[in-house]
């Protein structure tokens, strides 16, 4: 049995699709084959959220730490490109459909979507929850397919949502898959530019670790959102490691005592190892 732990602060829900970590990576500096500038292209970009789809110069300029001039050349320039559009109501910015243009390859490259969707769709109704599929996105796990039942969750597990690797069942199971190597740079990585997550869910991943080595899968007990319980089930790497991870969330006052670890768990295991057999995943 997973022990359960209180969430020491929680912020509304939709804080958390609002909290991806922006930086450009001081561990680069000094590196001549990094491009400094498109990374600081590339981090404006990643400014843009579903709560904040709208910013000026000035608030780009603000949440990047670049001057209002750079900022200002570089919104011209993506704004060029199609990456980003003037709002003329108010003169802000928003992401453009080049962004969407952008992401569409890697969506349709990844076949386990559509294979999967059936088996999502069914496991979803019928614990009265959602399945997502997921992968990493540097200290984050991003919402790749997502399945839901009809029963009310809150904030909708839509493709492009990203949340904290440490707060989540599915980034502790793609914690647990990793090679030891990759998962303890990881989770260093975590610990140096999170370190209030890191201190506060520190010892619930590790655990989350040590479960899923017994059982095959991890779990969250209300640790993103508080009112969903979610078990996770990482897909065997592909051959360039690159590791994606299944989730099932049901609400809390659904869940009898005890169904998450001895039902819901296992369920998704066997969804999960059924389409790898599909896909000839060895």
């Amino acid at each position: 049995m997973i022990s359960r732990h209180p969430t020491e602060t929680e912020p509304p829900a939709s804080d958390y699709a609002d909290s991806k970590v922006r930086y450009v990576p001081e561990e680069f500096e000094g590196d001549r084959q990094f491009a400094t500038t498109l990374a600081r292209g590339l981090d404006i970009l990643q400014c843009f959220t579903p709560r904040e789809s709208q910013l000026g110069n000035a608030e780009l300029a603000a949440r990047t730490g670049m001057t209002k001039a750079t900022i200002s050349r570089f919104t011209y320039t993506l704004t060029r490109l199609g990456y980003l559009r003037v709002n003329r109501l108010n003169n802000k910015f928003q992401l453009g459909s080049a962004v969407l243009s952008l992401g569409y390859p890697l969506l349709a490259s990844l076949t386990v979507r559509q294979i999967a969707r059936p088996s999502m769709r069914e496991l979803a109704n019928q614990v009265r929850g959602s399945v997502s599929l997921g992968m990493r996105d540097r200290l984050n796990i991003v919402y790749l397919e997502s399945s839901r039942s009809a029963t009310p969750l809150g904030l909708p597990a839509d493709i492009g949502l990203s949340y904290p690797i440490v707060r989540t069942a599915m980034g502790r199971a793609l914690l647990a898959a990793m090679p030891r190597d990759r998962r303890e740079a990881a989770l260093n990585e975590i610990s140096v530019k999170t370190p209030e997550d890191w201190e506060t869910f520190r010892e619930r991943v590790m655990s989350a670790i040590d479960y899923f080595h017994e059982r095959g899968f991890c779990a969250s007990f209300g640790d993103l959102r508080r009112e969903v319980h979610a078990v996770a089930v990482p897909m065997k790497p592909a051959a360039d490691g690159e590791i994606l991870v299944f989730n099932c969330g049901v609400p809390s006052y659904l869940l009898r005592d005890g169904q998450l670890e001895g039902e819901i768990g296992p369920r998704l295991v066997a969804m999960v190892r059924a389409l790898e057999g599909a896909m000839g995943v060895v």
